[in-house]
């Protein structure tokens, strides 16, 4: 392995997932720093080759309860000052944009489960044109605004800013695209209590983990694989 990925990690079943194996077959040796335990400074996150910023179930915003999100927030914003290659994923997409300088909120809602979603113009011709009407997994309740000169590629009925990119080495993913089939029990246990308040329907999230899962693969590989590509 001659590159390394250092990949943020913010709960333990939120990793790679499906993107592990393409990372490994590109040949990046991947690191995780787990957030709040490991020290994420911006030196060593600026001098990867990769890095990945994957999601978890804080806030951007609650700087107050998790005194870590400065520290993490910095050493992001310095990554990205450097146009560095960089892949955000849910609450890693909300850092970046939040280090970009766009406001991230609660919308007091969520929206958790499997749904498509609708590209913009600019993302019909993005990394992201690949995906099409392939539901993907929703896990999210926050939303970022579009940073200062992004693109904005993607939205669902009741989210209009589900991913952006900033040229072509930085791309923010509400959406989870590396979410596990295999795995999903994982996430179910994980999140039991916001499941049980939001009154989700569990069983229907184990069903299309099921049903869509090897479609959601091959899309997470074409997705970040190109974009991998235009790094």
């Amino acid at each position: 392995m001659n590159r390394q990925a250092l990949v943020v990690r913010h709960v333990a079943f939120e990793d790679l997932g499906t993107l592990a194996p393409l990372l490994a077959e590109r040949g990046y040796g991947v690191r995780y720093l787990e957030a709040g335990v490991d020290a994420i400074d911006p030196g060593p996150l600026a001098a990867a080759d990769l890095a990945v910023i994957l999601g978890g179930p804080i806030g951007v915003y609650e700087t107050d309860r998790y005194p870590f999100l400065e520290a993490e927030l910095a050493a992001i914003a310095e990554r990205l000052k450097q146009d560095r290659p960089t892949l955000g994923i849910c609450l890693g997409a909300q850092l970046m944009a939040k280090a970009l300088g766009a406001d991230v909120k609660p919308t007091g809602r969520v929206e958790i489960g499997h749904a498509p979603l609708a590209l913009t113009d600019e993302g019909q011709h993005s990394v992201l044109r690949g995906i099409g009407q392939v539901p993907v997994l929703h896990w999210h309740g926050d939303q970022f605004d579009i940073p200062p000169g992004a693109a904005r590629l993607a939205q669902t009925p009741g989210f209009p800013n589900q991913a952006f990119s900033l040229g072509p080495r930085l791309l923010g993913l509400q959406f989870h695209l590396e979410a596990q089939a295999s795995h999903i029990e994982r996430w179910l246990i994980g999140h039991a209590c916001e499941l049980a308040a939001h009154r989700i329907d569990v069983a229907a999230i184990r069903r299309d983990a099921a049903r869509h899962g090897a479609e959601l693969e091959r899309v997470a590989r074409q997705v970040v694989g190109d974009w991998l590509d235009g790094c």
